[in-house]
C-alpha cells in the first residue's frame, strides 16, 4: 500500500473531502505548500486558490475561499469559510463577480472598502484560476 495520508476538508456548510491522499497542495499565504506524509506539524493561513489532493492517481480539486491549514505527520485538516468542488464551480458566475468586484475597486474610497473589495476581487480570480487548471486535465 502507498504511503499516504489522512486529509480533511471542512467548510462553514459541510465536509467537502476526507480520505486519504499521497500528496496535497495548498495555497499558503507565502505560496503553494506541498504536503506529502509524515510532514513536519505545520500550522498556516490560507489565501484563496486551489487545494489540490492526489489518491489513487487521480487528483480531486477544491477551491478554498481563504481558511486555515494544519499537518500533522498522519493528518491534514483545511478549514475555510467557503468551499467548493472543482467540479462544483460555475465560471460564469465566477466571471460575473470578477467584474462586480473589479467594478467596485473603481468606485470605493475608504481603506475599508478598498480592501473589502480586494478580498472579493482575489476570491473571483482565484474561482477562475480554479476552473481553468480543473479544464487542463
Amino acid at each position: 500500500m502507498a504511503n499516504t495520508v489522512h486529509v480533511d476538508v471542512v467548510s462553514a456548510e459541510q465536509l467537502l473531502y476526507s480520505g486519504e491522499a499521497e500528496f496535497v497542495v495548498a495555497p499558503g499565504e507565502a505560496g503553494e505548500l506541498g504536503i506529502y506524509p509524515r510532514h513536519t506539524p505545520l500550522l498556516t493561513r490560507l489565501k484563496p486558490g486551489s487545494v489540490r489532493i492526489q489518491h489513487g492517481g487521480e487528483e480531486e480539486l477544491i477551491y478554498v475561499s481563504g481558511g486555515m491549514l494544519e499537518v500533522q505527520p498522519d493528518r491534514i485538516t483545511i478549514l475555510s469559510d467557503t468551499a467548493i468542488r472543482g467540479h462544483d464551480l460555475d465560471e460564469a458566475r465566477a466571471g460575473e463577480a470578477l467584474k462586480a468586484a473589479e467594478e467596485a475597486m473603481k468606485n470605493k474610497t475608504g481603506a475599508l472598502e478598498i480592501a473589502q473589495a480586494q478580498a472579493e476581487l482575489a476570491q473571483a480570480a482565484a474561482q477562475i484560476a480554479a476552473i481553468r487548471k480543473l479544464r487542463k486535465k
